[in-house]
């Protein structure tokens, strides 16, 4: 193709960089809080008659964290180098591989070969029962990858799906009311109701080369820009679905990722926006009105972007932001969106990390359901990125899957199960597998169950959700007693905070404990 982003380069490039700046590990390609380690700088001084001893490693295939060779379990996360994680998901034994020989052997077995061991839901037909929950995925995203040797695997990788779709197998959650969508490519046509027509020219000229990059961060090879295409149609078709009544919801496993994607810019590991499509299309088969709860832990610039002055799709925003220095930086509170959109973003940001399900139920109690219901949104998508989880190499948080079941199922009751769940990030393979489970579980119908009562948010928590009640009250009703109670509590706490140095992220005592609505 002749037209190509400017800041498309096809050569060879620094390696990608984790979202901006995630990685602890300063040992590792990818920097401690976005500071870029260069490859090169410990061996500026090298000279040829100095003896260097390289230490033979391997990466955690759950965490891709690097251990020495003669270790046989990963130091951070525990997983057993050669467990069966990646066919069974959060199912399968962290200790100890259960069939050593097979794991083995899995080392030079095809992405077709690892696919057998899956068992898939039936095809969709138009017979499918319209109760059903249908399931986006092919096989054919697994060859988006980072082609290029890197000193340290990138974390957006074909390993993250086979994890989730061998866990759900594994769990026998494809049984039942679950089905198979057929996939599909989208359009170009279908692209640019979102991008520019350069931005999508310049993914599509990724096919010519065997790989190249968006910035420092977002890789691509010769297959990627058809993986992206078939995310976007599977996206598309299951919001066109949903909103027409022939299913009843849908979780779209799909990479690479898209709520990082701007109008007219790849970035963050996302090339394509595929929830920003699905609005688009939920708004094409009818929907007047839809909304966007994005939980991943990074902010979706690109989705609030696309969106920042429509008042017909509400975007919502749970995210690690830490005053602007968390990946990418955007989605303060204050950003409530522009001109005929303002009042339809809606930022809850986290100012540190270790937050986990007490602050993010808070956080749908107190300011998302209010002003969900009375948005009273015709179709519902979750931006699912499981890297708040515990776990999670990038995230630094502590979301479980308790805590995602019954975010999903606030949401489903709501909107009497109509749901699309589009998957984002999440690099931890046993974290995203057992998220995605959880939250398929309540896709099935399955309850999680009352929200614990011993659930009650930290000092950081209160802060944010707090903030985002005063700011949100300019355009949506929020009750006076519960954000008097609240900032009273703030008060208190952050005298005692003060007063005692207490960490942030201890649970905030109070009468609110009594009070606290119940899921």
């Amino acid at each position: 193709m002749d037209c190509v982003k400017e800041d498309l380069e096809i050569e060879d490039v620094s390696p990608p960089n984790a979202e901006g700046k995630d990685l602890e590990d300063t040992k590792q390609t990818y920097g401690h809080e976005g500071e870029w380690m260069d490859e090169e700088e410990d061996g500026k001084d090298w000279k040829s008659d100095v003896n260097v001893e390289i230490m033979a490693e391997w990466f955690c295939t759950n965490c891709i964290d690097s251990n020495p060779d003669d270790e046989s379990c990963c130091g951070q996360c525990g997983e057993h180098r050669n467990s069966g994680i990646l066919e069974q998901g959060y199912l399968a034994s962290r200790d100890l591989p259960e069939k050593a020989n097979d794991m083995e052997q899995r080392k030079d077995m095809s992405d077709s070969e690892i696919k057998l061991h899956l068992t898939f839901p039936p095809l969709w037909t138009p017979q499918t029962d319209a109760a059903s929950t249908a399931i986006g995925f092919d096989e054919r995203m697994l060859l988006h990858s980072e082609v290029q040797t890197k000193s340290h695997p990138h974390p957006e990788r074909p390993d993250r799906l086979r994890a989730i779709m061998g866990g759900l197998s594994a769990a026998g959650l494809f049984s039942g009311l679950c089905c198979m969508i057929p996939s599909r490519e989208a359009t170009l046509a279908e692209l640019e109701w979102v991008h520019s027509h350069s931005h999508v020219e310049a993914v599509e000229a990724t096919s010519l080369h065997e790989a190249s990059y968006f910035g420092r961060d977002t890789y691509a090879n010769n297959y990627s820009a058809l993986a992206a295409r078939l995310a976007a149609g599977t996206c598309i078709d299951l919001m066109t679905a949903i909103v027409k009544g022939q299913i009843l919801n849908g979780f779209a496993l799909v990479r690479p990722p898209g709520h990082h994607a701007l109008s007219a810019t790849a970035m963050g590991f996302c090339l394509h926006n595929n929830a920003a499509l699905a609005a688009k299309a939920a708004l094409s088969a009818g929907a007047k009105k839809v909304m966007i709860i994005d939980w991943d832990v990074h902010h979706g610039n690109g989705t609030q972007e696309i969106f920042d002055s429509d008042s017909s799709v509400l975007y919502v925003s749970l995210h690690r932001h830490q005053a602007g220095f968390f990946y990418p930086g955007t989605g303060a509170a204050s950003e409530v969106g522009i001109k005929d959109g303002e009042g339809f973003s809606v930022n809850i940001p986290w100012p540190c990390g270790g937050i986990g399900d007490e602050d993010y139920l808070f956080a749908f109690q107190n300011v998302i359901m209010p002003i969900v219901e009375q948005f009273a949104p015709d179709a519902t998508i979750i931006s699912a990125g499981f890297d708040a989880a515990k776990g999670d190499p990038l995230g630094g948080c502590q979301v479980t899957p308790s805590g995602y079941a019954h975010m999903t199922q606030l949401l489903y009751s709501l909107m009497k199960g109509k749901l699309l769940v589009v998957l984002e990030g999440g690099y931890n393979l046993r974290s995203i597998s057992a998220s995605a489970a959880a939250v398929l579980k309540v896709l099935l119908g399955v309850s999680p169950g009352e929200i614990p009562p011993s659930w009650q948010p930290t000092f950081a928590g209160l802060l944010a959700v707090s903030e985002a009640c005063v700011i949100q009250s300019r355009y949506w009703k929020i009750d006076r007693m519960s954000l008097l109670n609240m900032q009273m509590l703030l008060s208190a706490a952050e005298t005692k905070f003060k007063e005692n140095k207490n960490d942030p992220r201890q649970p905030v005592s109070g009468p609110q404990a009594e009070d606290q609505p119940q899921g």
